[in-house]
């Protein structure tokens, strides 16, 4: 018995093997843990970068303020700051130091516990909403900071 003539093409069915469809899937899943590591990154970037505009903004109405009144304000309230919160939700922290006495020691610290500012602290306590005194603490290297009288404000783990 003969059979017809049999095609090459017509042995083989179309459609995926469960190896390609697994291998593709896999290979999609590397490009989706890329793509979702770099927009995570670019997302903290950017809320760094509000914090770092905020505090910038404050420090500029605090002086003006200063200009005002004669003396710095004892709490954000003071201005119109519009009891505005970080990027991730906390409040931003100030502390008047210059003109109290025994302020020094409620001043957040460096790494050789040199005071970072002498006359406000101002900060964002960061993405874990936790902060110690001194900033190279491990709780505290994401805090967004103002420091050497304002002419510093980024990340502590940077300073």
């Amino acid at each position: 018995m003969t059979r017809g003539p049999q095609h090459p093409k017509l042995s083989r069915r179309g459609g995926w093997t469960l190896l390609e469809l697994m291998l593709g899937l896999a290979v999609m899943g590397v490009l989706t843990m890329i793509a979702s590591s770099a927009y995570t990154s670019a997302v903290e970037k950017g809320r760094v970068g509000k914090a770092k505009a905020d505090i910038a903004e404050f420090d500029v109405l605090i002086e003006r303020y200063l200009t005002v009144h004669r003396d710095y304000p004892t709490s954000l309230d003071q201005f119109n700051y519009d009891g505005r919160l970080d990027p991730w939700g906390n409040p931003y922290h100030y502390t008047l130091l210059a003109g109290i006495k025994g302020s020094k020691g409620s001043a957040r610290k460096d790494h050789k516990l040199n005071p970072l500012n002498s006359d406000f602290d101002l900060f964002s306590a960061g993405r874990n909403g936790v902060f110690k005194t001194q900033i190279s603490q491990k709780d505290s290297l994401d805090d967004v900071i103002r420091a050497r009288a304002g002419s510093y404000i980024g990340l502590a783990e940077d300073f």
